[in-house]
């Protein structure tokens, strides 16, 4: 059994997880806005044709802005579905973490979370190691039996 010390620090630190899990997911919406804000703005850029009005002596561009922005949307689709499932996945991992449940959830998302640099692999390390503990694990088995 844990003994009652340890259980305090490992407890102290599954909250602290817990909160940079949701500060996580608030840096992505706020990447969601930025986001927004980017796609408007070059859609704004890219589909105005007084945008290459000046550009008529220069050398004949290989595509045109606007048919370029048509596929260029496509990423923007892609990168705000990665923001939201990765928002989405930390605030879930957070609530699991406050609960002491699906340990192996918040596990994946540690290590989904070390591919977003900086922030996200500071917190992906320290969750994993955190929950690789062997007090911790028993601490999970404690909750859930």
């Amino acid at each position: 059994m844990t003994s009652p010390p340890l259980y305090n620090k490992d407890a102290e630190h599954l909250r602290l997880l817990a909160i940079f899990h949701y500060v996580l997911a608030g840096l992505a919406v706020l990447g969601i806005g930025f986001l927004c804000v980017h796609f408007l703005f070059m859609k704004l850029v890219l589909t105005n044709p007084e945008f290459t009005r000046g550009m008529q002596n220069a050398r004949p561009m290989p595509f045109q802005p606007a048919q370029f922005f048509s596929i260029f949307q496509w990423f923007y689709l892609f990168m705000g579905l990665l923001l939201v499932l990765a928002a989405a996945f930390n605030v879930l991992s957070a609530v699991y973490l406050g609960r002491r449940r699906h340990r192996t959830f918040s596990l994946v998302v540690a290590g989904l979370d070390c591919l977003q640099i900086p922030f996200g692999t500071a917190l992906g390390i320290c969750a994993i190691l955190v929950l690789s503990r062997d007090s911790v694990r028993q601490l999970y088995e404690s909750q859930s039996g």
